[in-house]
């Protein structure tokens, strides 16, 4: 029997692979996009955004599929499987001579992206419902890892080629699978088995299907919340780091860094005590405190080490996201929780989509030449005011449930 530490580091590894995978190709998408298209940077940037958007819209559409699935075959073959055509389609980004194949390659990937749900229920299926947050801290940990790692490899690995981040993100998914088809066991029984049903295969249905159960709904809602507040960094900060502090690539570069490592410290080190000290309920409302408080701090500052000062400060906020998930998962039936983490991970797409069209469009209309005031920090406060809705949402749940 394969000894379950084992087969959870193999969980935390796939997590944090993919995380760098992901974390890779944003150094050279773009000059790859202007290789294979030849057009201007400006219509080359609209083609990126499209590859972004293609990827989010796929994981909004199939992340109940594929969670339902994992509830029905078990995931051990939806992760596995994952992972071969997750080596696939970055294989086919190294060798792509048109932008056309990229895109196809992106749309699949954004399909078969199950790692992060399937790995979040399969946490769920063998963690104790006391332990879940932590459990789920961890894999948030992996990703900030993972998030840090990636851009750093991926730029020391165009400089051999620009496919060649590409190659290496296939060949880590490779190993991982090699590595998870010998230890990683199955967690779904006999028991906990569930006929797959495409009505709750599919977001709508499995919003109506998950969140029927009592206080679930108004979770979610803060959750969805969440993800659109707090998608503001990766959509705007480079640029604002360019407006407001004249910072250099390399210098937003870093601070995206101590940002990666600051959360992935935060979620191993502050979220397993918060919630033996504070309970789940109580835990969110402090970091969402932290998030409202943060995010505006970012929209006054004018000071860039006040900025890097503030940084650590948001792995407090981190502590939300796992405590959210702890409570769903504790209101979900154990052959639900799949379907539950597909439900999620659309949800994330979602968040990954709506956030950087509000943010960016924010952004531009506080900084552009005509612009009645210069406010490059409007995306964040516009983060932190999106954040006491969520706070007020998070507290009519309390009060709900109790």
């Amino acid at each position: 029997m394969t000894n379950p530490r084992l087969a959870l580091a193999f969980i935390l590894i796939t997590v944090t692979l993919d995380a760098i995978g992901i974390g890779l190709i944003f150094p050279v998408l773009p000059e790859l996009i202007l290789e294979v298209t030849g057009r201007p940077l400006s219509e080359a940037a609209i083609w990126g955004g499209l590859l972004s958007a293609s990827f989010a819209v796929m994981q909004f559409l199939f992340g109940p599929t594929i969670g339902s699935l994992s509830d029905r075959f078990g995931r051990r073959p939806i992760l596995l499987g994952s992972l071969v055509i997750m080596s696939g389609t970055y294989l086919a980004m190294a060798l792509a001579p048109t932008i056309w194949m990229l895109l196809a390659a992106r749309i699949v990937a954004g399909i078969v992206s199950a790692t992060y749900a399937t790995a979040s229920a399969f946490i769920a299926d063998v963690t104790p419902p006391e332990d879940r947050a932590k459990r789920f801290a961890l894999i948030g940990a992996g990703f900030g890892i993972g998030f840090v790692l990636g851009p750093a490899m991926g730029g020391l690995l165009a400089g051999l080629d620009i496919r060649a981040p590409f190659h290496a993100a296939a060949l880590m998914a490779v190993l991982n699978l090699t590595l998870g088809w010998f230890i990683l066991p199955e967690t779904v029984t006999d028991a906990t088995r569930r006929t797959f049903s495409l009505r709750r295969a599919n977001p709508l249905g499995a919003f109506r299907a998950v969140a029927h159960l009592p206080g679930l709904r108004r979770s979610l809602l803060v959750f969805l919340i969440l993800g659109i507040a707090m998608n503001v960094y990766p959509a705007v900060w480079a640029w604002y780091g360019h407006a407001r502090f004249d910072w250099s690539a390399t210098m937003i570069g870093a601070s995206l860094a101590l940002y990666g490592i600051s959360f992935a410290v935060g979620q191993v080190a502050l979220v397993g005590p918060a919630i033996r000290r504070f309970g789940e309920h109580r835990t969110a409302f402090w970091g969402i405190w932290v998030d409202i408080t943060t995010l505006a701090g970012f929209a006054f500052l004018t000071s860039g080490l006040g900025a890097l000062l503030l940084i650590p400060v948001t792995a407090l906020g981190g502590v939300v996201t796992p405590a959210l998930q702890s409570i769903l998962s504790r209101g979900t039936t154990p052959d639900a929780q799949g379907e539950l983490q597909g439900l999620l991970a659309s949800l994330n797409a979602i968040a990954m989509i709506v956030s950087p069209l509000m943010m960016t469009a924010t952004f531009r209309l506080f900084t552009h030449e005509g612009a009645a005031v210069q406010f490059p920090g409007a995306p964040f406060l516009l983060a932190s005011a999106l954040m006491v809705g969520a706070l007020v949402l998070h507290l009519g749940g309390r009060r709900t449930n109790a």
